[in-house]
C-alpha cells in the first residue's frame, strides 16, 4: 500500500486558501481606493460644472442689465423722434405761409 502524506496536502490546501482569501482582500481594497478616485473625480466635474452654470447666470444678468438699458435709450430716442417730427410739421407750416405770402403779395 502506497504510503500517502496528508500533511503536506493539508499545507497545500492551508496555502490555497490563504492565497484566495489574499486575493479577495487585495480585491476588496482595489475596488474601495477606484471608488473613492470615482467619487473625487465626480466632485471636480461637478465643481467645473457649478461654475460653468454661475458664469452663465452672470453673463444673462449682464445681458438683461443691457437689455434694460437699451430699453430705455430706445424710448429717449422715439421722443426726441416725435419731437423732431412735430417741429419739421411746424416748420412745413411756415414755410408753406410764407409761400403763400409770397404768390399774393
Amino acid at each position: 500500500m502506497p504510503n500517502f502524506d496528508f500533511r503536506g496536502l493539508k499545507m497545500t490546501i492551508e496555502l490555497t486558501i490563504l492565497i484566495a482569501v489574499l486575493g479577495l482582500l487585495i480585491s476588496y481594497q482595489t475596488y474601495q481606493l477606484n471608488k473613492n478616485k470615482d467619487s473625487k473625480s465626480d466632485v471636480k466635474q461637478n465643481a467645473r460644472i457649478e461654475s460653468q452654470l454661475d458664469a452663465i447666470g452672470k453673463g444673462v444678468d449682464d445681458i438683461r442689465i443691457d437689455l434694460k438699458a437699451n430699453e430705455k435709450n430706445i424710448a429717449h430716442l422715439s421722443e426726441r423722434v416725435t419731437r423732431v417730427e412735430e417741429s419739421s410739421k411746424q416748420a412745413h407750416k411756415r414755410i408753406d405761409q410764407m409761400e403763400g405770402v409770397r404768390k399774393h403779395g
